[in-house]
């Protein structure tokens, strides 16, 4: 299917945002880099705002789908599934186009309520698929270890983003299996 014109901004300022960074991507250098006119961005964009959130909306449906399919390849029970969570990230972290988790980044470097709105939708998203895992595994606390286990992905992104380990997926992974094995 042919992408649509909007489409292709979304996709051109993602790109941008993850090289330049949020803050210092204007919507002058948006439009500069897209080679449409202003009036063609405002067409599509009320504002910057507006397209930092339909970024941010790309890339976590990219990621999600990437990710989705990666757990599944890896495992096939819930319980492996939960672990083969911490493999995918830790290849996420091994590409060369790592960044930190893209709606993080401008949820604490922006001071838009609208688009902390939107990352804490994500980071539910993100719990509720843990949470389905866990109790299709049977695990005790479902609630609770889910909310722990997206604590330990949440914190080794940050670490992997900061260069603090040098396997914070492997690391967290060994943190979420003592957490799982003990709510069996």
């Amino acid at each position: 299917m042919r992408k649509n014109k909007r489409d292709e901004l979304v996709e051109k300022a993602m790109e941008t945002f993850y090289r330049n960074g949020f803050h210092a991507t204007g919507m002058d250098m948006l439009v500069a880099e897209s080679g449409i006119s202003k009036t063609s961005m405002y067409k599509h964009f009320k504002s910057k705002e507006d397209l930092i959130l339909a970024a941010l909306g790309l890339r976590e449906q990219q990621f999600h789908d990437w990710s989705t399919k990666r757990v599944s390849e890896l495992a096939s029970e819930p319980k492996d599934q939960l672990l083969a969570l911490f493999d995918v990230l830790g290849e996420w972290f091994r590409e060369d186009t790592f960044k930190a988790a893209c709606s993080s980044r401008p949820a604490l470097s922006i001071r838009s309520p609208t688009i902390r709105s939107t990352s804490n939708v994500d980071s539910a998203h993100m719990l509720s698929g843990v949470l389905a895992l866990v109790e299709a595994a049977h695990l005790k606390n479902p609630e609770a270890l889910a909310r722990q286990l997206l604590m330990l992905q949440e914190g080794a992104i940050i670490t992997a983003h900061f260069g603090n380990s040098d396997d914070p997926a492997g690391e967290a992974k060994k943190a979420a299996k003592a957490l799982i094995d003990a709510a069996s």
